[in-house]
């Protein structure tokens, strides 16, 4: 019987995009762009929020 896998609720701040790179509009020497990589910090990068603790899950 095959199993399910778990469903991990996509973070709602980042719609699952954890983590984006921002051009600084600077170049380096070589040519490329100069870019800073930030994650969201809600989710910390994973691009999923964890079920609350706090809360039972009632039902089947």
């Amino acid at each position: 019987m095959p199993q399910r896998a778990r469903n991990t609720p996509v973070c709602r701040d980042c719609d699952g995009f954890a983590t984006a790179a921002i051009t600084t509009g600077t170049r380096h020497t070589d040519g490329t762009r100069a870019t800073l990589t930030v994650t969201c910090p809600t989710c910390k990068g994973t691009g999923h929020t964890l079920p609350a603790a706090g809360l039972a899950r009632a039902g089947r």
